[in-house]
């Protein structure tokens, strides 16, 4: 997932600064297409492939694939 267009500069006392472009990889926050990530597996899904569950009174996301199988 590089960048290739990402600036390095040097400071004076050696320390290595990058510069990207503004933005986040996942989109519009609050889209609903966008992506949550998996308080179980940690990785970024679409919101419409997985449900949330209430956990410790919060509402946290669960992915298709780490959800229970209800069989």
């Amino acid at each position: 997932m590089a960048n290739d267009d990402t600036i390095n500069e040097v400071d004076a006392t050696g320390l290595r600064y990058k510069s990207k472009a503004n933005g986040s990889p996942f989109g519009i926050a609050g889209a609903s297409s966008g992506t949550m990530s998996c308080y179980k597996c940690g990785h970024h899904k679409p919101r419409s492939f997985g449900t949330y569950k209430k956990i410790a009174d919060r509402r946290l996301f669960i992915c298709g694939d780490c959800q229970p199988s209800t069989k």
